[in-house]
């Protein structure tokens, strides 16, 4: 994840809670933060009361730290009520991680985007060493150097290790679909770029608050990036033309991102996310006037001390501008003479 420039947003809210805790954005809706063991060291989730119970949007990993939070949250921040529905945004694991768990823990029903549970699940389940190859053929293809590469191969299937397994039903989310939480309505807003179908939660009404998971953060540009399952994808585009349902909700409104403190100002957000990524587009087309592979563009924009998890990401992010460009027609693609990919300007 990259950090676009200040775009002047205003937080309303006094403080945040501690890892593992939780404080009321208003009587009903909760905001509980649990520690991540990453860079990004924290993810937050919503608890949203309603007269059958409560409703869960997003779950954090699957480690015994989180584990031991949601324990002592379902008593204490929940008050004892039942939890009747779990939500993930998306599939990745901050996020997903604990739905399976808490649903079997509570008897909760799940509901998500069909594209990101059955990602989810394929992923959890998927150690074959067809998808091992592919890996290894992803990154050899980005030019990792041989002690870069030995590491990021080395993490095996990390996603499968940081997720209980997937609850296995679901009711779709949709987008434009209106579900019934905490006893208001709300409007699913289907995004992409981050992963295929991430959900985001509009609630109509006085006060209209939107959730938005990882699509839109307040001070970190969520990652874009491109993975082994589908080398030549564009997530770019994809990412960018899912501003365009977003831009029509209201201004004023308080957004609650899954990274970084409750905000007003989304129109201002999404008009610096944009800024950020042509800007990057600029900076790495220019960075190919000599032809580069996608590990030395990432190593050009991304500080040099990154960990195999930060570089995967840092990677991705890379081939997602560099395909995005490709599309445009402003870089070309040819293979090198070692089989790592080379882009360079048309």
């Amino acid at each position: 994840m990259t950090r676009p420039q200040d775009d002047e947003l205003s937080y309303p809210l006094d403080g945040q809670p501690g890892d593992g805790e939780f404080v009321a954005v208003e009587p009903g809706l909760l905001w509980i933060r649990l520690a991540l063991p990453y860079r990004l060291n924290h993810v937050n989730v919503w608890a949203i009361e309603g007269s059958p119970g409560w409703t869960i949007v997003d779950t954090g990993l699957d480690d015994p730290r989180t584990r031991a939070a949601w324990e002592h949250l379902l008593g204490d921040a929940l008050g004892g009520r039942p939890v009747t529905r779990v939500i993930a945004t998306h599939f990745h694991p901050d996020h997903i991680g604990l739905a399976g768990w808490l649903a079997e823990r509570t008897g909760a029903g799940f509901a998500c985007s069909l594209t990101d549970w059955l990602l989810a699940r394929a992923l959890k389940n998927d150690s074959s060493a067809g998808q091992a190859a592919a890996v290894e053929r992803f990154y050899r293809r980005a030019g990792l150097e041989s002690g870069a590469l030995a590491a990021v191969l080395g993490r095996g299937n990390a996603y499968a290790r940081s997720i209980h397994e997937v609850p296995s039903t679901l009711t779709r989310l949709r987008h434009g679909d209106a579900v019934e939480i905490g006893d208001a309505p709300w409007r699913v807003i289907v995004g992409g770029g981050h992963t295929p179908e991430p959900v985001c939660l509009f609630r109509l009404g006085e006060k209209p608050v939107l959730i938005s998971g990882d699509q839109v953060l307040p001070r970190i540009s969520p990652n874009i990036s491109v993975w082994a399952n589908e080398p030549d994808a564009d997530p770019l585009t994809d990412f960018l033309t899912s501003f365009e349902p977003l831009l029509e909700l209201p201004e004023d409104m308080l957004v609650l991102p899954s990274h970084g403190r409750p905000f007003h100002g989304l129109h201002r957000r999404l008009a610096a996310l944009q800024q950020h990524h042509e800007e990057r587009l600029v900076e790495i087309a220019a960075l190919c006037a000599t032809p580069r592979t996608a590990a030395q563009v990432a190593g050009a924009l991304f500080p040099p001390d990154l960990d195999a998890h930060q570089m995967v990401f840092a990677v991705g992010e890379a081939i997602a501008h560099l395909n995005h460009l490709v599309r445009r027609g402003a870089l070309t693609r040819t293979p090198g003479p070692d089989g790592a990919d080379l882009y360079a300007r048309a």
